[in-house]
């Protein structure tokens, strides 16, 4: 097939923009690294990091995958795709950052005098379960089986 049947049309990218694009990416790397020296308040960390990883993937993408010079179609969906990956994030650290705000009886019991609460300890109280552990008591097996019963995998194949 010939490029004139499908449409593509072959482009060569000068090499300054390889070394253009690559200087970019070695010095957005530096800045990163940097960035995460300093202490800018555990969100703008994240969010600056985010930032700088987005604008190296886009100018791998368009330089280095060649979506600046190819089908425009394939930049949109490109494009959407991050746009939609944005908002995902966004709306999950909305979510996570928040959540103690809205919980904040999360460490403490909501009805410290609630039956089953009462029923617990009454049970605790009641239940005489260590005086039986004497020596010449039974115990089970690490698995919780009796000493004395006999168990289904114990028992001879028909």
């Amino acid at each position: 097939m010939s490029s004139e049947s499908t449409g593509h049309h072959p482009h060569i990218t000068p090499l300054y923009i390889y070394i253009g694009v690559g200087t970019a990416l070695f010095l957005l790397t530096v800045i990163t690294v940097a960035a995460a020296q300093i202490d800018l308040g555990g969100t703008w960390n994240l969010i600056l990091a985010m930032v700088i990883a987005t604008v190296k993937g886009v100018l791998v993408a368009l330089f280095f995958m060649h979506l600046l010079y190819d089908n425009k179609a394939y930049m949109i969906v490109f494009i959407g795709g991050l746009l939609f990956l944005m908002i995902f994030i966004v709306l999950t650290m909305f979510d996570t950052m928040r959540r103690d705000g809205i919980y904040a009886e999360r460490h403490q019991r909501i009805e410290s005098e609630a039956k089953i609460y009462n029923e617990l300890r009454s049970r605790s109280t009641t239940d005489d379960h260590g005086a039986d552990h004497g020596a010449e008591a039974p115990h089970g097996d690490a698995q919780g089986h009796d000493a004395g019963k006999a168990d289904a995998h114990d028992a001879p194949a028909h």
